[in-house]
């Protein structure tokens, strides 16, 4: 984006593009009928505009129509869209301008799926409001929610990714566990937090990422496993089969990390070079 070098990592949506740079300073770009760029106001951006003056932002992620971030303070912030709770303060009112999520200052990280969003503290435990019509909160309802809820009382929580209408996410011990909405595969439909150790051999699993009805998990051995809607190749097993099992993505041992869109896949190995599968009119392959 233009001749910055400072650029540290970034958060994408169907419409919309936040990123972080290397000096705490957050931008965004793109459609902005919601406020979802968070500059105060509703115009469209075609490049980065900064988001308020802070030079303290740590971590961002984007939903539909909608972006939360963390601040190296712990403290949590959303903007957007609001319909459905998914800022989480205690409203339905769209934001044009970072809000604060409630007091707590020991946010560590932050998901955002299609109309939900599910944080983890730095004691363990996980938190999650907005939507959630098949259970996308883990909270054994369908009631929406418009503030942060504790999912369960786990404190061993590391990391949670957020896809359309269901939710993954890693305990310290390599768990993997999932919830949601679960009719193209990507896990059985639940309410409540499933364990996938099973399904997945038991193995120890590193890091999981939820695209919009797929979801992938890489291994403490290297490989990469993932299940769920599979018509455009999203899984790349080499068809277009959904799969309500995982199964393993090649026979490589040195995955890394992996992403997951809306139907669409990339991962980087640990040799540094990077792989990318599934629907591609865009060019987003």
């Amino acid at each position: 984006m233009g001749t910055a070098t400072n650029w540290q990592s970034a958060a994408a949506s169907w419409y919309h593009t936040v990123a972080l740079k290397s000096d705490g300073t957050l931008w965004a770009w793109g459609y902005n009928s919601f406020g979802q760029l968070g500059d105060g106001t509703t115009t469209q951006r075609t490049g980065p505009i900064q988001v308020g003056t802070a030079t303290n932002w740590q971590s961002v992620a984007a939903g539909y129509f909608y972006t939360v971030a963390v601040k190296s303070d712990g403290t949590l912030w959303a903007w957007g869209s609001n319909y459905h709770g998914e800022l989480g303060d205690g409203t339905t009112t769209d934001r044009s301008s970072p809000v604060r999520v409630g007091i707590a200052t020991i946010w560590q990280s932050v998901a955002a799926g299609g109309y939900h969003t599910v944080a983890v503290k730095s004691n363990g435990t996980l938190w999650a409001w907005g939507y959630n019509y098949g259970g996308q909160l883990g909270l054994g309802d369908a009631a929406q929610r418009t503030s942060p809820v504790q999912v369960g009382t786990a404190t061993s929580w590391q990391s949670v990714s957020a896809g359309d209408a269901h939710t993954v996410a890693v305990r310290n011990d390599g768990t993997v566990w999932a919830w949601g909405v679960g009719g193209n595969g990507q896990l059985a439909s639940s309410s409540a937090p499933v364990s996938l150790d099973a399904a997945l051999g038991n193995q120890t699993v590193t890091t999981a990422a939820a695209g919009q009805h797929h979801t992938v998990a890489v291994t403490s051995g290297g490989t990469l496993w993932a299940w769920g809607y599979n018509p455009s190749g999203q899984l790349g097993d080499g068809t277009a089969t959904q799969r309500s099992n995982p199964v393993q993505i090649g026979t490589a041992t040195n995955w890394q990390s992996v992403a997951a869109g809306t139907e669409h896949t990339v991962a980087v190995k640990s040799d540094g070079t990077l792989w990318a599968w599934g629907y591609n009119s865009e060019g987003e392959v």
